[in-house]
């Protein structure tokens, strides 16, 4: 593992063998949040800097907020596996992947320390004004990979974030009554809702059909944009909220 020159001034170098190029010299345009999921934080980078993992991320974000560089920016970092984005299946060659210590679902879902939020935003805000990264693509992992990912969780904090200069967000509207689509619906408003969150960015399928994979990529939608509730149904409160995000985006704003 060849030591670098960390792109974030605020990190420490931990190499990791696990990179390589990314894809026709692609510039990173997307920040991946993950969680590591594990139950120490030690366990999780010495996992991420083994070449038998054939894992990595660019950043690691311990829980008191030090911050370890394991792959340069310029290189990509094994973190997204099978994913999609606005029609991109190689997540990897697009992003800059930050793990951060979290003991995720698997552990109960415990709070991240305020230490450790304020080196994420801190970062973030760090490499998206080097990379001239959008808002909108500041990205959970469970955003590219729905159902087969869930990192980093209802619990991580994208208000706060988006509050600091972070990512993309509006206030969830309220739980409510009211109509609502879930699996097994069919017909125009079910297609209407699928081409909402394909437009936002979502690989979802535009044929009518409230399938599995839908109500997947509904309930990623809801883990980081309303994460009040995550059971995958279509009601009021999430549809409008995706409404008013694709509203204030700037390339669909009137």
């Amino acid at each position: 593992m060849s030591a670098f020159t960390c792109d974030y001034s605020g990190a420490t170098a931990a190499p990791s063998p696990n990179f390589g190029e990314r894809a026709g010299g692609r510039s990173p345009d997307i920040i991946l949040l993950h969680y590591t999921g594990m139950a120490t934080a030690d366990g999780a980078l010495k996992w991420l800097r083994a070449p038998e993992s054939q894992v990595s991320c660019h950043y690691f974000v311990h829980e008191d907020g030090r911050v370890e560089q394991l792959v340069r920016e310029a290189d990509r970092a094994w973190h997204a596996g099978k994913s999609i984005w606005k029609g991109e299946a190689d997540i990897n060659s697009a992003s800059i992947g930050i793990e951060i210590a979290n003991a995720g679902h698997p552990g109960g879902l415990p709070d991240f320390p305020e230490m450790q939020v304020k080196a994420v935003v801190e970062l973030c805000l760090d490499c998206g004004r080097r990379w001239e990264i959008a808002p909108e693509r500041v990205l959970a992992h469970s955003d590219v990979a729905p159902i087969r990912k869930v990192d980093p969780g209802e619990k991580f904090p994208w208000m706060r974030l988006h509050a600091a200069g972070v990512g993309h967000w509006v206030a969830p509207s309220p739980i409510a009554g009211g109509r609502f689509f879930q699996r097994g619906d069919s017909g125009q408003p079910v297609e209407a809702l699928q081409t909402m969150l394909s437009l936002y960015g979502y690989g979802t399928e535009i044929n009518g059909f409230y399938s599995e994979k839908t109500e997947g990529d509904v309930a990623a939608f809801q883990r980081h944009f309303r994460p009040e509730r995550v059971d995958g149904i279509a009601d009021f409160s999430t549809i409008d909220t995706l409404h008013r995000l694709l509203s204030a985006l700037p390339r669909l704003a009137a």
